[in-house]
Formats: C-alpha cells, sequence, structure tokens
C-alpha cells in the first residue's frame, strides 16, 4: 500500500482536481484506492459523493481505532473500487499549529490498521491524502502518514517561493519524523500554454527544481470543473480537453507507482510488486477510453 500526500502551501492551485485525477488515472488502471479528504474545505468529499456516514476523518484523527475507522469510511459514487474517509469542517478545529508528535502519528495509525487488516478481502493498492493549504497539523498528519508527496503549483509568480516552502515542509518531516518520505514531483497546474507568463514561470520552476518538476504540466480546461461537478472521474468525461488531462494524470499515477521504496504501511516481510515498464506503457494508452 503505497500513501501520497498531495500538497501545497498555496491556496486556489487546484490540489483537489490533481489528487481527483490521480484517483480517477487509479481507478482506470484497476488498482484500489483511498483518498482522505483532510481538507476542511471537504471539496474531494464533494465529488466522490459518498453516502453519509456517522464518523469522519476528524473522529479517525483524534481516535485512530478500528471502529472509527470503518464508520468513517464510505464506498464513492465513482466506483466500489474508490473509497472516501470522509472530511469535514469540523476538521478545522484539529489543524493547530503546534501538534505533539504523539497526536501527528494517529493518521499513520490508522493506516498502518488499514494495511495490517483491511476492510474488504482486496486491500487497497493507493492512498491519495488531500491536504490543506496550510502547514498546521492536518497537512503535517500527512507528511508523517505518506511515503511520497507531491506538490502542486501554479504557473504564476508566487510558484517557486510556494514550491520551496513545500519542499521545506517535506524535508523537516522526513529529518523529524519521517526518513522515508521523499517528494517525487512538482505538478504545474492550470496551464495555458499559450501564455508568455505561464510558460516563463514554469521555466523558472525547471530551473529551480530540475528534474522534480512533472515533465507534463496539466492545462487549463473547462472540462476538469465539469467532470467535477458531475461527480464523475475525468476519464469518464469524454471531451477532447478531458482526454489530454486524463493522459497527463496517467503519467503523474506511473511516476507516484514507480517510486523505488514500497509502502511503509505493510506487514513486516511484506513484498510488493514494482510498476514494470509495460505496466507504465499501458497507463499511457487507457486515458482517451
Amino acid at each position: 500500500m503505497h500513501t501520497v500526500a498531495v500538497l501545497s502551501l498555496k491556496g486556489g492551485v487546484g490540489k483537489t482536481t490533481v489528487a481527483l485525477g490521480v484517483a480517477s488515472a487509479a481507478l482506470r488502471r484497476g488498482a484500489r484506492t483511498l483518498v482522505a479528504d483532510l481538507d476542511p474545505q471537504g471539496n474531494a468529499t464533494t465529488s466522490l459523493d459518498p453516502p453519509f456516514t456517522d464518523r469522519t476523518l476528524a473522529d479517525v484523527l483524534e481516535t485512530p481505532v478500528r471502529s472509527v475507522l470503518e464508520r468513517a469510511i464510505a464506498p464513492s459514487v465513482w466506483s466500489d473500487q474508490i473509497d472516501v474517509l470522509v472530511g469535514a469542517e469540523e476538521l478545522e478545529m484539529l489543524n493547530e499549529p503546534d501538534a505533539d508528535s504523539r497526536r501527528l502519528e494517529n493518521l499513520s495509525r490508522a493506516l498502518d490498521e488499514l494495511h495490517t487488516n483491511p476492510l474488504r478481502e482486496e486491500p487497497y493498492e493507493l492512498v491519495i491524502l488531500d491536504c490543506p493549504p496550510s502547514l498546521g497539523r492536518l497537512t503535517r498528519s500527512a507528511l508523517v502518514a505518506a511515503d511520497s508527496a507531491l506538490i502542486v503549483t501554479e504557473p504564476t509568480m508566487y510558484a517557486v517561493s510556494g514550491a520551496r516552502r513545500a519542499l521545506d515542509a517535506i524535508e523537516k518531516i522526513r529529518e523529524e519524523q519521517n526518513p522515508g518520505l521523499r517528494p517525487i514531483g512538482v505538478v504545474v497546474n492550470k496551464l495555458r500554454v499559450r501564455s508568455y507568463e505561464h510558460q516563463f514561470r514554469v521555466a523558472e520552476l525547471r530551473e529551480n527544481f530540475g528534474p522534480l518538476v512533472m515533465p507534463t504540466a496539466i492545462p487549463d480546461r473547462l472540462a476538469v470543473q465539469q467532470a467535477q461537478g458531475a461527480c464523475s472521474p475525468i476519464h469518464e468525461w469524454h471531451s477532447p480537453g478531458a482526454q489530454e488531462i486524463a493522459l497527463t494524470f496517467n503519467m503523474v499515477l506511473a511516476k507516484v507507482l514507480r517510486s523505488s521504496r514500497a509502502g511503509r504501511h505493510r506487514v513486516r516481510g511484506e513484498e510488493e510488486p514494482e510498476t514494470t515498464a509495460e505496466e507504465s506503457a499501458k497507463l499511457s494508452d487507457t486515458g482517451t477510453g
């Protein structure tokens, strides 16, 4: 089970769009996935439209036990292959800036429980943590629990500084609490390819962060808002813009799954296969369906 935190320390960059796009690519690939909605705005939960639960992620972060966890997870409207660890506005009350290390580990404990004792016969292959645009307890808990981190930015004058702050946060958590955590990429979202300013900012990002910047940016397309509004995976939204974006998310997912280290949340001694070149090629071929 690989856990990836999707984060940005600046709001409005489309972080949830990327989290849902990766989930959509995982669904197309057939990978059983859990989306944990740590953002108090709850946009991922809204788009995945799970049935009502009498517990949420806020309860799990306070009491990470099996009985609470089971009642906070529900299937998405997308598919029974995509589950939601349901978000709530109450998460905002837990987002204190100086939570102690034990409280920061509660999400990790919950995910360890899911790995050791899956809710169903088929365990999760991927867990996506959709973080809020701040560095309080919620994002830090995600980084403590994650195997890898995906940074989302947009091509504006604030892009470099925002990505740098996110990388610094990842490095601090890696040094202090999660030595296996590593950044796997900076995803540029909302790119307008004909904008000189956007092209300049993408070049600036590449100059500063090199190969960490994903080779393909996510274009600014109306299809994203249309699919989210319809509670539909982007891979099932059949328009030219949606197909273009779906291919990009396939490549982002491939990079996540090519991570050289296996997931932290595993029974000792288990082995997980790496994504093969053949599987990666298949990912690039499945976005236009």
